[in-house]
């Protein structure tokens, strides 16, 4: 089963593409989608989207995952979160995915065992389950940490 993972945010989109066999994961591709600084919000969705639905067709993942809005203090940063959020949802759902959702807690709880586990060491547990050479950039270790959290509690609910 291929799983697409995606941390979605206004600045940079992290995306990251799993194969779990078994019990064994197996990392495809991981990046990040970043808009010209200062690009309309409009243009911003638009670039996720094609950026999103051409790696769906490049990859052919059979599932997508992503974190839920992380709650925060500025509420336009969230309003523009959720709205990339709902980029998201739509390119896979557009493909015919089903699309499934964990909250950061789940997310860090399955990559690193601990819910209130730092960035940086939810960064070297994907380069460590995944065995990748380098550390993965921020916002993609945490699209392939919700990749990796589906491969492990495989939720049967789609959003």
């Amino acid at each position: 089963m291929r799983i697409l993972g995606i941390d979605p945010g206004s600045h940079v989109t992290g995306y990251g593409v799993i194969e779990k066999k078994g019990n064994y994961l197996r990392h495809v591709i991981h990046g990040e989608i970043k808009p010209k600084k200062g690009s309309p919000l409009s243009a911003v969705l638009i670039l996720v989207y094609q950026q999103l639905s051409s790696l769906i067709s490049q990859t052919a993942p059979q599932a997508v995952a992503l974190e839920n809005v992380f709650y925060g203090k500025n509420v336009r940063s969230l309003i523009k979160q959720a709205q990339v959020r709902g980029v998201a949802i739509f390119a896979g759902s557009d493909k015919g995915l089903d699309v499934f959702e964990y909250s950061p807690l789940e997310v860090k709880k399955a990559v690193v065992g601990y819910g209130r586990a730092e960035k940086r060491q939810v960064q070297e547990m994907v380069k460590a389950i995944l065995k990748l050479p380098e550390i993965p950039l921020p916002d993609a270790a945490d699209a392939l940490a919700t990749a990796i959290c589906h491969a492990n509690f495989l939720k049967e609910k789609p959003i």
